[in-house]
């Protein structure tokens, strides 16, 4: 017998933050998110996401203990799909069930068509703009921050429970062990006509965050499943992040007294939160400020980049990219990084793909977005 309830005590939260890594032991590749972070995640009081969302939390459960959670959203910035309102799931983590599965998404999708919800998509956790999708290559790597990781046996139970792959998204490493790879520095040598590459200004933080935020929507406003950023998720985004930036290590490119472009290429903190087991007490915090201010994290990755639409598809558009990357590169190796993660790319967005590729980019993991129709 599967039971399945919603959050309604301190303790089942806890519950459902630690389901993961419980499902997960015995896998080399995992590692624990910090249960803190993620339990804001799943507070209204602390996640600006709720400001214009829904959202459900639900734990399986059998014989009392737990064996599956999920999470239904509907997001009021999510357009529609031919008149069909758009919801979706998450926080999808379960034993190896199709038992538990049935009765989890049952749940998920009867609180969406009593919102009015006609097509589900995910998983995200809980928006696009945060983690999503469902990792279907790349297992034999450990993921790096803000990158899902799940048991290889998930995709065929969401298939089994009726949703059908709808895209996949691609995440890149490019190897920095021996310097600028040649491709990238190739790249970078053509000239940008008026544009200038500056770091990240600290004393404007806040300036700075909205305007990369403003270039962030019009860039990736024509994408699949786009729902732009508020400046209040993004200031709550930045805020979090904040402790771990090197304003060398970000790039924003100006043409005009405009910022047109942007790149963010962060330390891999996932390096540090694998010695933490989920806990920043009592020495987390300490582990944390060692690894990154004493320059010891040697990967890292790129989670936010944008270029202005009307530059995309000007020569231009092309170059900076490269440019960035290449900008940042000497900062990364300074640092001690030797490998940095770019993505995810949206399976159709072949242009930034091939720029990725060209630069010396190999795939290294694959996600993948489901879809199902509710009758």
């Amino acid at each position: 017998m599967i039971e399945v309830t919603p959050l309604e005590t301190k303790a089942d939260r806890r519950a459902f933050v630690a389901l993961p890594g419980q499902i997960a032991a015995g896998d080399p590749h995992w590692i624990e998110p910090l249960h803190l972070d993620r339990l804001e995640l799943i507070d209204p009081k602390h996640n600006p996401f709720f400001e214009h969302a829904d959202a459900a939390f639900w734990l399986a459960k059998q014989d009392g203990r737990p064996v599956g959670r999920i999470s239904a959203q509907l997001d009021r910035l999510s357009p529609s799909e031919d008149g069909v309102t758009v919801g979706s799931f998450g926080q999808i983590a379960m034993a190896d069930d199709p038992v538990v599965a049935a009765a989890l998404f049952a749940t998920a999708e009867a609180w969406l068509k009593d919102r009015g919800v006609g097509l589900v998509r995910g998983p995200f956790d809980l928006s696009i703009n945060e983690e999503c999708g469902l990792l279907v290559e790349g297992f034999d790597t450990p993921p790096f921050m803000l990158m899902p990781h799940n048991p290889r046996f998930l995709p065929r139970l969401i298939e089994g429970a009726g949703y059908q792959p709808i895209r996949d998204l691609f995440a890149y490493r490019m190897d920095l062990s021996g310097g600028i790879p040649p491709a990238a520095a190739r790249l970078a040598d053509r000239p940008l006509g008026d544009v200038t590459l500056r770091p990240l200004r600290m004393r404007e933080f806040d300036v700075e965050v909205r305007r990369v935020c403003a270039v962030f929507n019009d860039a990736w406003s024509d994408n699949f499943g786009f729902v732009p950023l508020t400046d209040a998720e993004m200031g709550a985004m930045a805020k979090k992040l904040r402790p771990i930036i090197d304003p060398e290590l970000v790039r924003i490119a100006e043409s005009g007294g405009r910022t047109i472009a942007f790149m963010v290429l962060l330390p891999n903190v996932n390096e540090a939160f694998a010695r933490m087991n989920g806990k920043l007490l009592p020495f987390g915090w300490a582990q944390l400020a060692w690894m990154v201010l004493g320059k010891r994290i040697r990967s890292g990755r790129v989670p936010l980049m944008g270029v202005l639409r009307e530059v995309q598809a000007t020569a231009l558009g092309g170059l900076l990219p490269a440019a960035m990357i290449a900008a940042l590169a000497p900062r990364a190796i300074q640092r001690g990084m030797t490998e940095i993660e770019m993505g995810w790319v949206l399976e159709e967005n072949t242009g930034v793909r091939r720029i990725i590729e060209r630069m010396g980019g190999r795939e290294a993991k694959r996600l993948r977005l489901y879809d199902k129709r509710l009758a």
